[in-house]
């Protein structure tokens, strides 16, 4: 199966925060506490991603050529092919579906939160204490969690089918990588240099790619976003000792318990006598 993915081009998003509605609704999202939308002095609300919001709008006020603008942004998940998340999960929570983006089993999950430090974009959050073992991660998962699936319906995800002026578009990876190119070529022919395209490439590419007016630092977004190299050690050497070394610890309990009942029978046995 094609990979699926989402494309949201900046340049047509007018922050109306109707894919915000759309994802919370769908999704059965109730909010709470700070997330709820209230005044703060701020276009943006709710403040932060949360457990219950897995989509938000930012607002960046920048400058460009003298001149004060609004750049819109889309934050959620990535859905990164290279998901630090999915490397560094311990027990197989969170990992790639058969679209190629990434889910997870909230049932399993133990409320680690390696996947909140290692995701490069800050994606993941956790609800619950970690420290008591009853958190649990929560973050977009594409609209494929059961009995909320809509892609294996064949719908489109909440947000894109609300998206009034259509800055966001579902559908195979590789033909969204070729429209994004032909978007960004158009918008530097109508004078827009600084017009690119991220997410074709970074993590071994993303499956929600962003059409950008300006560089995707001014979107807060990092320019070349990078896995932490404690990631790749956990996964691949320290998780691997770890489970050696409690192994072993077993074995030598084990070995203890066996050495010791062993002694004790031969204590117990009739006619030993204690010298």
């Amino acid at each position: 199966m094609a990979d699926k993915a989402i494309m949201y081009d900046a340049t047509k998003c007018t922050a109306c925060r109707g894919c915000q509605v759309a994802c919370k609704q769908w999704n059965e999202n109730d909010e709470q506490g700070l997330e709820q939308t209230t005044n703060r002095g701020s276009y943006e609300n709710p403040p932060d991603l949360s457990p219950r919001t897995w989509l938000r709008i930012t607002f960046h006020e920048v400058e460009v050529n003298g001149k004060v603008k609004w750049l819109f942004n889309r934050q959620a998940c990535m859905h990164c092919t290279d998901a630090a998340c999915v490397r560094v999960c311990p027990n197989g929570t969170l990992y790639h579906n058969e679209y190629g983006t990434v889910s997870y089993n909230k049932d399993t999950c133990t409320g680690c939160g390696y996947c909140v430090e290692a995701c490069p974009f800050h994606i993941p959050r956790l609800d619950g204490n970690k420290i008591s073992g009853l958190a649990k991660m929560a973050k977009c998962a594409f609209c494929t969690q059961p009995g909320l699936d809509r892609i294996s319906q064949g719908w489109e995800p909440a947000c894109v089918k609300t998206c009034p002026p259509k800055a966001l578009v579902y559908g195979n990876r590789d033909q969204l990588v070729l429209l994004a190119k032909q978007r960004v070529s158009e918008l530097k022919s109508k004078g827009v240099p600084n017009a690119n395209l991220y997410g074709e490439k970074e993590l071994n590419g993303l499956h929600v790619m962003y059409i950008l007016e300006e560089s995707p630092e001014l979107y807060g977004l990092p320019l070349d976003p990078q896995i932490p190299p404690v990631t790749i050690a956990w996964k691949g050497i320290l998780q691997p000792i770890g489970w050696i070394l409690g192994g072993l610890t077993l074995a030598g309990l084990a070995l203890n318990y066996i050495v010791a009942r062993e002694a004790k029978i031969n204590r117990d046995l009739p006619g030993r006598k204690e010298k």
